[in-house]
């Protein structure tokens, strides 16, 4: 049986099961309700959040010819079925990475002339526009304001600070947010669960914080783990293999710092690079400690920290025994080391000052 990636077997397939865009979703379903559609858009926003996802399963909607009473496409039509088995001569998709020349464009102009054979529209998917031409851009403006009544034009790009204003002003502009980690790590646990694979709450964790807002590089090191661990995995076998650095690290290090042990500490941060950290890995991971145990001071503030709930407690103990202003000299002090790390000559000794200067801050305050 042929293996799919998970980032292509669980992409959705309707509006309902995209992730994170609801705002949007809300907004393409009210302008199909309505028949109030647009003849060009602008999907922009980071990787992997659903920018293509949203322009196929917008194309494929409008030209179902049986949609559902909460506007979603049918997938039993003839259009839909066609859209789904990728044989569908409505929705036609350009990548503008590789097709960027004027060449490419006027080529494109000449398809946007010929009605659609099924359905009522003919969607025109252009990813990466941002990567056409000067020239490219220039031969598409006039089509892009005036297109045919059939035509409709996505346009999805992730530095929607390169698209010309001649071309933006033409388009209706969705901007996509990053996947939120609660967001990504119910969608990963939905994907462990479909596929019968057991996994820790702190491992979900730890993939969802890596991937930085991205749902595909969530799916992808999710994929990577499982072919690693086998269908049980655990936190330990996560950050092993991801190269993460265990929280326990810093739990330690900020004991020491307030034991006033500098000793302990040190040991530590050699450990830490004996396991093939770098420092600066390491002081900015120290620093997001830091962040964490401030924001875990107030129930207001705890929502902020993006980690799973047995750890959020293990914040909560440490920083019950640290004051506020306490956890302010230290972020002070390794905000500053991480921003002179690359002006420093002997970078090991630099980072190991800041690792001293933390364990003194108590002695500091008595004098």
């Amino acid at each position: 049986m042929e293996y799919i990636v998970s980032a292509r077997k669980y992409r959705p397939a309707s509006f309902k099961t995209v992730i994170g865009q609801g705002s949007i979703t809300v907004t393409l379903k009210n302008a199909i309700k309505n028949n109030h559609l647009a003849h060009a858009y602008l999907f922009c926003g980071p990787r992997g959040v659903g920018k293509t996802t949203c322009a196929r399963i917008f194309a494929k909607t409008i030209n179902c010819s049986a949609i559902s009473s909460d506007f979603e496409a049918c997938n039993t039509c003839e259009s839909c079925k066609s859209f789904n088995e990728n044989r569908s001569y409505n929705i036609h998709e350009l990548d503008a990475a590789s097709n960027n020349s004027v060449e490419d464009i006027r080529s494109l102009i000449e398809k946007v002339r010929v009605p659609p054979q099924l359905g009522t529209h003919s969607v025109y998917i252009i990813d990466e526009v941002h990567m056409l031409s000067q020239s490219a851009f220039n031969a598409f403006l006039k089509t892009l304001e005036e297109p045919p009544k059939h035509a409709i034009f996505i346009l999805a790009t992730t530095e929607k600070h390169k698209i010309l204003p001649t071309i933006l002003s033409r388009c209706q502009i969705f901007d996509f947010s990053r996947i939120t980690i609660p967001g990504a790590v119910d969608h990963l646990k939905y994907v462990a669960q479909s596929e019968g694979i057991e996994i820790e709450d702190e491992a979900l964790a730890v993939l969802a914080q890596k991937a930085d807002g991205a749902m595909r590089d969530a799916l992808s090191i999710f994929d990577q783990v499982v072919a690693f661990s086998g269908n049980k995995i655990t936190y330990q076998q996560v950050i092993d293999n991801l190269n993460v650095l265990d929280y326990d690290y810093y739990f330690k290090l900020v004991d020491a710092f307030v034991q006033e042990d500098y000793k302990t500490a040190l040991l530590i941060f050699d450990e830490v690079l004996r396991k093939g950290f770098d420092a600066q890995h390491f002081i900015s991971g120290l620093n997001s400690h830091f962040r964490d145990l401030l924001m875990c001071k107030d129930k207001a503030t705890v929502e902020l920290m993006e980690v799973g709930q047995s750890v959020k407690e293990r914040y909560a103990t440490q920083t019950a025994a640290l004051t506020i202003d306490f956890i302010y000299d230290a972020m002070k002090i390794t905000s500053d080391c991480e921003m002179q790390y690359r002006l420093a000559k002997n970078k090991r000794l630099h980072v190991e000052f800041a690792v001293m200067s933390l364990s003194r801050i108590e002695i500091e305050k008595k004098k």
